[in-house]
């Protein structure tokens, strides 16, 4: 009974069994079909490629590797490209062709350019070049006191004393005692002001000075205004001199100027060796006397006291009025060629040649005439021993004339290898005439030879001492064979 039950039940249990199995396999059936109908294919690449690819530099849309479907290309410059063809294989699939090389078709770049950020402008500089300049600086000594003296054959022994101020300020009056006493008053426009005492055994002369380089502070023109006292004991009478001067200058080039200016001053005759001459007589006493005057210079010398090179030129006129009337042209010229020199610019050699001229009107006063003789014209003679003199009951007077003609031809050489001792040999010549014209009678002819000694202690000026000879000369001169200078300043 028991056997007859259990025998149905793995009936049962077999029956559910193959069914599962039968449904297993069913299922199996369908999943894995498509994959052995997919097997059974030949291998086709993928339909695309997503390699990303750059952007075109001119425009456009951007473009893939083709593929069996490639895509449009509908960017400016491209043509449509291809659909690629597929031919069947032995087993009735599709063998995939490779489509034929695409040569796409560009044409020339755009004229117009998509708009690129612009350069940075060139930085070429303002027109009108300015900069801030800011100096710092110092105030140096602008200021001097200077004692000195000097000794010659023309003036004798004198004495100077010099206060001179070269920064000037005349506007810049002191508000206190401390601006007065500490130097801060009367300074700092770049003006000059100048006191200067020469007393001496033969002359002496005394004299103020103020000078504004630019005048009113920004015109290119100078200005100069003086007043002095002028003493000298001649050998025929004395002189006295008290007057001023009004001046204005304008330098055109750094080698030529012009200056134009007006002297007022009174002069006075006294201590005549002879009343009775007529030169003498209309003059004696005071003369009022008023002048204005004219010149032009053009200076190229290397140096004022030593030149080697350049030109000094000036011409001026002067017309006179007052007690006396006349015109008057006076002309310089002097010329330096240097000879010689060491490889060091030392030991200069320098030849030089200097002449003046002068021409004065028919009312020109006795005190106006020229003169000559002495150091500073016609070496050889006495100071003004070389004019026209009138002679009288007292003596021989030196009247001089209204025409002079002077010159000198120099050769300076060095005779130490520091140059403080320099040897010279000159010749000067000329003459002056009481009227316009050139006698041989009164011509004067004077060689000679001499020395510079340069001590620099005793200021830039060298000691001069000089030897000459008369050859030609006139009847009345009067002879001095030495003549020298020497002056000292600290």
């Amino acid at each position: 009974m028991i056997d007859v039950m259990k025998f149905p039940k793995k009936n049962i249990t077999v029956k559910r069994a193959v069914a599962l199995l039968t449904v297993v396999h069913l299922s199996a059936t369908i999943l894995f079909a498509p994959v052995d109908a997919f097997a059974q294919q030949p291998y086709q690449p993928p339909s695309a490629y997503s390699v990303p690819q750059p952007a075109p530099q001119y425009g456009g849309s951007t473009y893939g590797t083709p593929s069996t479907t490639p895509p449009s290309f509908a960017g400016p410059g491209y043509n449509t490209a291809p659909a690629p063809q597929a031919t069947p294989n032995a087993y009735g699939g599709e063998v995939y062709s490779q489509p034929p090389a695409f040569n796409p078709t560009y044409s020339d770049p755009p004229v117009s350019y998509p708009p690129v950020a612009p350069y940075p402008p060139m930085v070429t500089g303002p027109e009108v070049r300015e900069a801030d300049l800011i100096i710092q600086g110092y105030p140096a000594r602008t200021g001097r006191v200077m004692f000195g003296g000097a000794v010659n054959s023309d003036a004798g022994v004198t004495g100077q004393v010099t206060i001179d101020e070269r920064n000037f300020d005349i506007s810049r009056w002191p508000t206190s005692f401390q601006d007065l006493f500490s130097g801060t008053a009367f300074r700092g426009a770049g003006q000059t002001f100048r006191l200067e005492a020469v007393p001496g055994s033969e002359f002496q002369r005394y004299t103020a000075q103020f000078a504004d380089p630019n005048l009113l502070g920004y015109l290119p023109i100078s200005m100069s205004v003086s007043g002095f006292y002028y003493d000298r004991r001649f050998d025929d009478w004395d002189e006295g001199r008290l007057g001023g001067r009004l001046s204005f200058g304008y330098r055109i080039t750094p080698d030529l100027s012009v200056s134009a200016g007006i002297t007022g001053q009174n002069v006075e005759i006294s201590e005549a060796a002879d009343p009775s001459l007529p030169q003498i007589a209309e003059v004696l006493g005071d003369n009022t006397l008023y002048s204005g005057v004219f010149s032009l210079i053009h200076d190229t010398r290397n140096s004022p006291l030593q030149p080697s090179e350049g030109h000094y030129i000036k011409a001026s006129y002067e017309q006179a009025f007052g007690d006396f009337d006349y015109g008057r042209f006076e002309g310089e010229y002097r010329k330096y060629w240097l000879m010689r020199e060491r490889a060091d610019g030392s030991g200069k050699q320098t030849l030089s040649y200097g002449t003046q001229i002068g021409f004065s009107g028919d009312d020109t006063p006795l005190f106006e005439n020229f003169f000559a003789g002495g150091y500073a014209t016609i070496r050889g003679f006495d100071f003004r021993g070389a004019s026209p003199v009138v002679p009288t009951a007292a003596g021989l007077i030196e009247v001089g004339g209204r025409f002079q003609w002077l010159n000198s031809v120099e050769y300076m050489f060095p005779l130490t290898a520091d140059d403080a001792f320099r040897g010279v040999a000159f010749v000067d010549f000329g003459t002056v005439e009481e009227d316009i014209e050139i006698s041989e009678e009164n011509f004067r002819v004077a060689p000679g030879f001499g020395f510079r000694v340069a001590i620099p202690m005793l200021g830039p000026a060298p000691l001069a001492f000089d030897f000459a000879f008369p050859v030609m000369k006139s009847e009345f001169d009067d002879e001095r064979m030495f003549s020298f200078y020497m002056s000292a300043a600290r």
